[in-house]
């Protein structure tokens, strides 16, 4: 196997700048300059993708970018010993010994058993103050082969933890997924009963560093306490689970997860926190004491079957949790990320319909394809467009469209109660949805079911059932009563409400002219600049797909606000591809190669080809796309053009009334948008910095991989979506 780190990766006491992304290009450059990258500035992106995902600094003045990248031709290990230090984001102050971890993207499992095993050494407080004292390069890489037992003859030592690190089991097998801590009677931590029990599992979104140091501060952290941990790290390296006899006689669960746990329904009925995987490096002991205190509490919070890894998200620091406009705001954007493939497989094939078999198609569609086939054309139907054939593939088309389009409000309703309660409230929250339907509720008694299907899943699931009744629970008892009482509130008492106010908004929306349209449309096209496919924009798209279905001939306004929509969520990307093109050096050269796929991607209808641009840069991207986006919502709606397909842009040209106009309004918003972008980095200072003149240092290189998944979020997500919206 060829060496993880020559003397050629590390550099000692040496100034590399003052920020984290200054730091990561320089150790980029060196895997590149070994021959062990294709290219630095991929390496560099990926890295800073990852940093500004969860910043790698962790206590003791050390920091661990890492990244996985195709750019990655050999498995590398890079250090700096910096003077002066840097941030990485540890709460004790900045690091001056860097290890950045260069991992090829298809790894094997092998070499990332060593990339674990050196991030687990460096929690080992002899093996960084050897570092600290090293004099030269070659005893830096004399040390960290030792710790990867790579030299034979210090093999033994290097396997031999110092008192304040984990035990040696958690050295075992350094690759593995199981560590343990064991206990001691010196700290008071016993009980009459015995030892505390705790297990915890440990994940980050590359599974390389993070995941394997707070697996051990967790394990070094019980031994310590005299608390019996047991970890499982689900990496990169191999998982495996702790056995069921464990968890069964742990008093609780610490979940320091960035990602979501798998099988997480092993640890139903057991207390637990759950954190960010960095707070498991930062404060081991402190979680292992919520955790007990989570078990102490007759009222503390318990694993679910009715909670998903989502639900159980917790915001920044050390046992945080999110907060309720976080949570409220992530099951909505959970619920408009699975119907939204309904809404544009759906509304997309009713345009085709439309396209084959003219506007009438809509009346006659049901009666040509129940009692017409291939092999019996219909004739007698209004306007056949182009004839009996076209007639029935476009009456085959808009029925297909039209029946997904009827999930809308039900899939909207169902997976907004699946994002609260796990998949038992799928069920209740669909069927909710349907009486939502029948009651005439619309889009806004799909969000009300859905929220109330989903917290009375949550609740009945969260009982504490007796151990035989508990399979029953999650397919039977939790589905039947949340069904009951939600669908049942909706009949007796909030849909006929919900559905008044729906009837009064689409009256309203419909009866919109001249100025006020041009209002509506200005509205429109801010919400869908203002967070590039987060919950605003989510909304305003939300909006217009819901009333996409009520649009016809005869009443064009939901078909405009739709062509609104649209055309306002393709400028900010296109807008992003233009500055690029006209004023390339005050880009990074990442964002020069974001800016080239961002016409495919603004093009399509895809806002989030705009966000590696707003996520170095906000205060100026997100106010120029605003503006932009603004005038061509106000634009579209102005010109009354209008889209039968609620997504995919120029692509769906033939669902566009006064496409021309379309294309005209995109077209003005992209350049006021990149027009202002230029002279907002030309001549508006940031955070601080010189002015720039257009010759100055570029905004922090990112890539595509800065946004989020589903959670802007964070996202996740929330941009879980990203290749649909």
């Amino acid at each position: 196997m060829a060496s993880l780190i020559t003397t050629d990766l590390v550099a000692l006491d040496v100034d590399q700048g003052t920020e984290s992304s200054a730091v990561i290009r320089a150790m980029a450059t060196a895997v590149a300059e070994q021959g062990r990258a294709s290219s630095a500035d991929d390496l560099a992106a990926a890295a800073i993708a990852r940093e500004e995902k969860t910043p790698t600094g962790v206590p003791g003045g050390i920091a661990i970018p890492h990244a996985r990248s195709e750019a990655v031709t050999e498995p590398s290990l890079v250090m700096a010993r910096l003077t002066p230090p840097v941030d990485f984001g540890a709460k004790d102050g900045p690091a001056d010994l860097v290890f950045m971890i260069a991992a090829p993207e298809g790894a094997g499992k092998e070499h990332l058993a060593l990339l674990s095993k050196l991030a687990r050494s460096l929690v080992k407080k002899d093996f960084v103050a050897s570092l600290r004292a090293a004099e030269n390069a070659r005893e830096v890489v004399d040390l960290v082969e030792t710790a990867l037992g790579l030299r034979e003859d210090e093999s033994a030592s290097a396997e031999s933890p110092p008192a304040e690190s984990a035990a040696p089991a958690a050295e075992a097998a350094p690759g593995g997924s199981s560590e343990t801590a064991a206990t001691s009677d010196t700290t008071g931590a016993d009980s009459a009963e015995g030892p505390r029990r705790v297990v915890a599992v440990t994940a980050c979104p590359t599974g390389i560093a993070h995941t394997y140091m707070a697996a051990d501060a967790l394990v070094a952290a019980g031994s310590e306490l005299g608390v019996e941990v047991v970890a499982e790290t689900q990496g990169s390296s191999g998982t495996t689970p702790i056995d069921a006899f464990v968890i069964e006689a742990a008093d609780a669960v610490v979940f320091a997860s960035d990602v979501d746990v798998r099988d997480k329904a092993r640890f139903v009925g057991k207390p637990y926190v759950q954190v960010p995987v960095k707070a498991g490096i930062d404060d081991p002991q402190g979680l292992i004491r919520k955790s007990l205190a989570e078990a102490a509490d007759p009222n503390g919070h318990r694993v679910t079957a009715g909670r998903s890894d989502e639900e159980e998200a917790s915001g920044t620091g050390s046992g945080a949790r999110e907060s309720a406009g976080a949570h409220l705001k992530r099951v909505l954007l959970t619920g408009v990320s699975y119907m939204i493939p309904f809404v544009a497989g759906g509304g997309l094939l009713m345009a085709l319909g439309f396209l084959l078999g003219g506007f009438d198609i809509s009346d006659y569609s049901e009666d040509i394809v129940l009692g017409n086939s291939l092999w019996n054309l219909p004739t007698e139907y209004g306007d056949l467009a182009l004839g009996p054939v076209g007639a029935y593939l476009g009456a085959v088309a808009f029925q297909i469209g039209n029946l997904s389009m009827g999930f809308l409000v039900a899939s909207l309703a169902g997976y907004i109660a699946f994002g609260i309660a796990d998949r038992p409230g799928i069920a209740p929250g669909f069927t909710v949805g349907a009486v939502a339907v029948l009651m005439g509720a619309g889009f806004i008694g799909g969000i009300i079911g859905g929220l109330l299907a989903g917290y009375v899943a949550l609740w009945i699931g969260s009982l504490n059932a007796p151990r035989w009744l508990r399979g029953l629970m999650p397919v039977v008892i939790i589905p039947l009563v949340a069904s009951l009482v939600s669908s049942g509130l909706m009949f007796m008492v909030l849909g006929g409400p919900i559905s008044a106010l729906t009837e009064g908004l689409n009256n309203w929306l419909s009866s919109m002219t001249g100025a006020t349209a041009i209002v509506l449309g200005l509205i429109l096209g801010v919400m869908m600049a203002v967070d590039l496919g987060g919950p605003v924009n989510k909304v305003a798209y939300s909006f217009a797909v819901a009333g996409l279905a009520t649009g016809s001939v005869d009443n064009p306004a939901p078909w405009e606000i739709m062509a609104t929509v649209m055309a306002a969520g393709m400028v900010p990307p296109l807008a992003m591809a233009l500055a690029t093109a006209l004023r390339p050096r005050v880009f990074s050269q990442a964002e020069k190669e974001n800016g080239k796929a961002a016409w495919l991607l603004g093009a399509a209808f895809i806002s989030e080809g705009a966000i590696p641009f707003a996520a170095s840069d906000p205060l100026r991207v997100i106010p120029a796309s605003v503006v932009g986006a603004g005038v061509t919502g106000g634009m579209t709606m102005g010109l009354s053009v209008t889209s039968q397909a609620p997504h995919g842009g120029v692509f769906v040209f033939f669902a566009i009334d006064s496409f021309l106009f379309f294309l005209l309004a995109i077209a003005v918003g992209t350049v006021i948008s990149a027009l202002l972008v230029l002279v907002l980095k030309i001549f508006v200072r940031k955070g601080g910095s010189a002015g720039l003149d257009g010759q100055t240092q570029a905004p922090a290189e990112t890539s595509a991989a800065t946004a989020p998944a589903a959670d802007q979020g964070e996202s996740a997500g929330s941009n879980a979506d990203a290749s649909i919206r």
